[in-house]
């Protein structure tokens, strides 16, 4: 059955409903999770081999405060030294992480913190993954802006002085197009300095074409590297299918994108298995790639529309904190974004010690900034959100708070002749 009836109708049928159902509770119904589709390019990489060689033979109960104080005492941390870091073993050492990675962030960063802001300009998706505001069988109000809407959307965004736009859509090729993906990025040309992507993942001719169009990188959320845990949890759509999305990034990288960026999402799976597949996909990637510019998100599950079918599993505040001071030691030069999902006290202090780039005037809605922006009415109808965001604050707020603490808040930092 199309998929495309799913997201198109207010309510599923009754055929949608039985389909649904199968999924769920039938795992013989679904497709092989690491077979890749037709149109999928296989890339033959050795990265995905690497990682996870390393993150299954990883037994974090093993480590001792004698290996979590000789990893904060070398000068290089090694994978070994990030092992330790992020196991139990480390939790009473807190203080001394954060001490050591404000350090690191210091040399590399000296007081700066980027600014960006989000643009989704659709919540049509095509998968059913349990966790997602816009999985195909959630009852939302779907939307797709046209490029009239784009670009008012770009322009009231731009004129509040954001220099950086990450343009985000579902995960539906029928309703968001390479093509017109492409024609936003172009938009986006007009009104900012830095554009990023996070849309579905795409083959190496098509992320060329996206950059001669206007973007700078892509950023791909592998949600969690436990791949029995992500069959369980993507249960249809080309999102399903684990080694081509892991390879995401690589593609765009191959493709000609200036960076890419990477993130688990904490909460699905385990957490500290997962931080440390994030943190050695970057790691391997950036010695094939030596080049590129490296990100890390570090995003929690957040609460979202009509959820009743996950349950995550609890990251607190405390283990985020553990699990970025770790990314930063092992990974001095890698920036490190910690989105509005967060609260903005946490925010405040992490921006102090490790993180590098914030959001700011967040919406995950669609078509919604000039109501957020200014309080008004909009012409445009609104979809909804893709998860509840935590810290709400404008980007004029948001750049005020950073230089109080003393932080040199930055828009754009690259000269293009």
């Amino acid at each position: 059955m199309d998929n495309q009836y799913f997201v198109d109708s207010e309510y599923l049928s009754e055929a949608a409903l039985e389909k649904k159902h199968r999924l769920e509770n039938d795992p013989s119904s679904r497709k092989n999770h690491m077979e890749y589709l037709p149109g999928m390019e296989q890339i033959n990489s050795d990265i995905c081999e690497k990682v996870m060689s390393q993150v299954n033979s990883y037994d974090y109960t093993k480590y001792t405060e004698r290996d979590v104080i000789s990893a904060l005492e070398h000068e290089v941390c090694t994978v070994e030294d990030l092992k330790a870091l992020l196991s139990p073993a480390a939790e009473p050492f807190l203080e001394q992480m954060a001490q050591k990675a404000r350090e690191e962030t210091g040399k590399h960063f000296g007081n700066t913190v980027y600014l960006f802001t989000p643009l989704y300009i659709a919540n049509y998706c095509e998968n059913y993954c349990v966790y997602c505001g816009f999985n195909c069988y959630n009852h939302i109000r779907r939307m797709k802006l046209n490029m009239e809407q784009i670009e008012h959307e770009m322009k009231v965004i731009s004129d509040s002085g954001i220099e950086e736009i990450l343009i985000l859509t579902g995960e539906s090729r029928g309703k968001s197009g390479v093509e017109y993906i492409g024609e936003a990025c172009k938009l986006a040309r007009k009104y900012f300095r830095m554009v990023g992507l996070e849309i579905y993942p795409v083959n190496t001719d098509e992320y060329r074409y996206l950059h001669e169009c206007g973007a700078d990188y892509v950023t791909v959320f592998q949600e969690t590297y436990d791949t029995d845990k992500y069959e369980t949890l993507h249960l249809f759509g080309h999102k399903r299918v684990w080694p081509y999305r892991f390879d995401s990034q690589e593609r765009a990288l191959m493709g000609g994108m200036r960076g890419a960026g990477f993130s688990a999402l904490l909460g699905l799976s385990d957490f500290r298995k997962d931080a440390l597949a994030s943190a050695l996909h970057v790691y391997y990637l950036q010695r094939k790639y030596p080049h590129a510019e490296m990100s890390l998100s570090c995003p929690r599950l957040r609460p979202i529309i009509n959820n009743d079918k996950i349950n995550p599993l609890d990251v607190h505040e405390t283990q985020l904190c553990q699990v970025i001071c770790a990314y930063r030691i092992f990974m001095p030069f890698v920036g490190i974004t910690v989105s509005s999902r967060e609260s903005e006290s946490f925010r405040n202090g992490i921006v102090k010690i490790a993180a590098t780039k914030v959001s700011a005037g967040v919406s995950t809605g669609i078509g919604d900034h000039e109501s957020k922006y200014s309080g008004k009415e909009s012409d445009t109808a609104e979809g909804d959100e893709q998860f509840e965001i935590n810290d709400g604050r404008s980007f004029a707020k948001m750049y005020s708070d950073i230089a109080a603490e003393g932080l040199q808040p930055v828009l754009n930092d690259y000269l293009y002749v």
